[in-house]
């Protein structure tokens, strides 16, 4: 028991003040700025000598876009693995701001949600896809399939609690200099007892081309 506990606080990533994240990131500049989505921006950094991919996501006043963050910091605290994405640290903190309120002055809370993970140099794999050749040959090509099914597999059945990601596609594939693909972006996942088969969503959301027509037509999340 004690040793599962040590495992457990082992893995749980860091908290990173906002000020320090600011500062590696040059105050979240345009010229750090690695890419950007609905969910926010990404930027590059040094985080102990390390470079870092942080992901700042959009600021809020409440608390309707919170599942999305918490979704993702649970889910990749709870999967250890060398095809899935490595969460560095996070940052959690809440700042008052004067804002303008039916005509007068208020101040308001305001959330600012920072996920930090490992940098991959190549990037996305949806950029490699394409008709021309991108210069990959067949066995990084096989050796990349293989990595995402092992990832998939790992989230499935590799935890006491199933990770279904529930927005797999090749944006959300990212690429390390040696070609090693990990699996991204877990902002919709849902954690479930692997001793249910499957599980009925409420609504359904994700990339449409990329979703299961289960999923679509009755909201059924299961490993198919």
């Amino acid at each position: 028991m004690a040793n599962s506990l040590q495992h457990i606080l082992s893995a749980v990533p860091k908290a990173i003040p906002y000020a320090l994240l600011e500062e590696i990131t040059d105050n979240f500049s345009d010229e750090r700025m690695l890419g950007q989505g609905g969910f926010g921006k990404v930027y590059w950094g040094m985080y102990n000598g390390e470079e870092i991919a942080v992901k700042k996501l959009r600021m809020i006043q409440h608390l309707a876009d919170e599942p999305q963050f918490n979704n993702e910091l649970l889910s990749l605290v709870h999967v250890q693995h060398q095809n899935i994405v490595k969460l560095v640290g996070y940052c959690y903190q809440t700042k008052h701001e004067v804002n303008v309120y039916n005509g007068r002055l208020v101040v308001a809370d305001v959330i600012e949600r920072v996920l930090c993970f490992e940098y991959l140099s190549r990037g996305s794999l949806d950029e490699y896809l394409s008709d021309e050749s991108c210069g990959l040959d067949w066995y990084e090509r096989y050796k990349i399939i293989v990595g995402i099914c092992e990832g998939l597999n790992f989230l499935h059945n590799g935890t006491k609690r199933a990770v279904y990601h529930l927005d797999l596609k090749p944006a959300n594939i990212l690429l390390d200099e040696n070609w090693m693909p990990k699996i991204c972006d877990f902002g919709l996942s849902r954690l479930i007892s692997n001793s249910a088969k499957s599980h009925n969503a409420e609504h359904c959301i994700g990339t449409p081309p990329f979703m299961p027509p289960e999923y679509i037509e009755k909201g059924r999340i299961s490993d198919k």
